[in-house]
């Protein structure tokens, strides 16, 4: 015999022909109506908030200081996010959409899911990736990442701390950048290696691969393909494709999505100044300059490989035929051994 009540046969019979939100469970459709109740009121207390944000705008004289009623309309504005978030939370519709893969950003519910989502997991383990491999402090004292940050190429996910073949990044990658936040912003990207060997003085220096100013993101327009991005405008370095020479550990990549002050542009000729080259780039200088928030992190790593050769020919770099070796270390004098008691 079938399991369930008389209604549960019946929706059974008819499969997806009845819509989510019209299944015939009496509990469900009950519990239903008080979430449709709560959010009547969520509604409510959005119109209440939004008239009194309208009177403060209105108001003249008031009595502070014109930052003080920007801090205050600020404040208000968010509580009234909190409640459009408040008010379809709890929707089993909502939910199920955001399950799905089509949430709409462009609303607050499905932003905040989302970055409930990305705090519970990816945020956490870019983390602990930048930390291990010392990305930070290498190469910024300090970043709290806001916006989520994938990097794909060729179609192919590179996951934090992955290796990738050379030729795999021998193109430009495709990057996700994906704020939660709602609005358009300029923001900035960086991919920097600080793990460039200078033998002559038995160091590291730090090497951009990739730098571009003035890139337009927004919750519902995330993708940046920077083979697409304008050279005029816009690529201060193109991108030069990761290597590392034989012999010589592996070389960790970081991608770094920095916000530029509310929509001010940067300059290119200053960007591209004497401080900004190539060669001996240093991101902290650079982000202190031009008042750049790091937002966002993404990094991979590179080794020497059996296609690595080719690829810095195909890129002009020279040193393919250069191989590192370890320095032999001789022992100290009391450590070495008497080889007249050898046998």
């Amino acid at each position: 015999m079938p399991i369930g009540s008389r209604r549960r046969r019946a929706a059974a019979a008819v499969g997806g022909n009845v819509p989510f939100e019209q299944l015939p469970y009496q509990c469900f459709q009950e519990a239903r109506k008080v979430l449709q109740a709560d959010r009547e009121e969520k509604v409510r207390l959005i119109d209440v908030e939004r008239q009194r944000i309208a009177r403060l705008e209105a108001q003249e004289p008031f009595p502070g200081t014109p930052a003080q009623k920007q801090l205050r309309l600020q404040s208000m504005r968010k509580h009234v996010e909190y409640l459009k978030v408040q008010a379809d939370i709890n929707d089993p519709m909502v939910k199920k959409i955001f399950e799905d893969g089509k949430g709409d950003m462009s609303k607050p519910v499905y932003r905040h899911l989302a970055d409930r989502k990305w705090r519970s997991y990816r945020r956490l383990l870019i983390m602990q990736r930048i930390i291990q491999m010392n990305v930070v402090p290498d190469l910024l004292p300090h970043i709290d990442p806001v916006i989520d940050l994938s990097i794909s190429f060729r179609g192919k996910t590179a996951h934090p701390g992955d290796f990738v073949e050379s030729t795999l990044s021998e193109e430009a990658p495709i990057l996700k950048i994906q704020p939660f936040d709602r609005g358009e912003r300029l923001v900035t990207i960086a991919v920097v290696d600080p793990d460039v060997p200078v033998a002559e003085e038995d160091t590291f220096k730090h090497r951009c691969h990739f730098l571009a100013c003035n890139v337009r993101i927004s919750p519902t327009s995330p993708m940046v393909k920077l083979a697409d991005l304008d050279q005029e405008s816009q690529v201060v370095h193109s991108w030069l494709p990761p290597f590392a020479q034989k012999g010589t550990p592996y070389h960790r990549l970081a991608v770094f999505v920095l916000q530029q002050p509310g929509l001010e542009r940067v300059d290119l000729e200053v960007a591209n100044s004497k401080a900004a080259q190539r060669d001996g780039f240093y991101l902290r200088g650079f982000a202190t300059r031009h008042r750049l928030a790091p937002t966002g992190v993404g990094l991979f790593r590179t080794q020497w490989d059996e296609g690595t050769a080719g690829v810095m020919h195909r890129a002009g770099v020279e040193g393919a035929d250069i191989e590192f070796k370890r320095k032999r270390i001789e022992p100290m004098p009391y450590k070495r051994k008497d080889g007249s008691r050898f046998r």
